[in-house]
């Protein structure tokens, strides 16, 4: 059994509306996307985060 990743993430405001990254432990990206509002980029960083299993998959990929 493995112990669960840590992951952090970014937003940052742009012309179009709001950007987002989600990182993993080494710092890569294992997720981005861009949105109108900054709630709707917060909301798919929440998503993202809560599916941590798909994260680790990407993460892994990534590598």
């Amino acid at each position: 059994m493995h112990e669960p990743r840590s992951f952090a993430y970014s937003l940052s405001q742009c012309e179009s509306g709001w950007n987002w990254s989600v990182y993993d432990e080494d710092g890569e990206t294992v997720a981005r996307g861009a949105d109108a509002s900054r709630a709707a980029a917060q909301a798919a960083v929440d998503s993202m985060l809560r599916g941590g299993a798909s994260l680790e998959m990407a993460a892994r990929t990534a590598a």
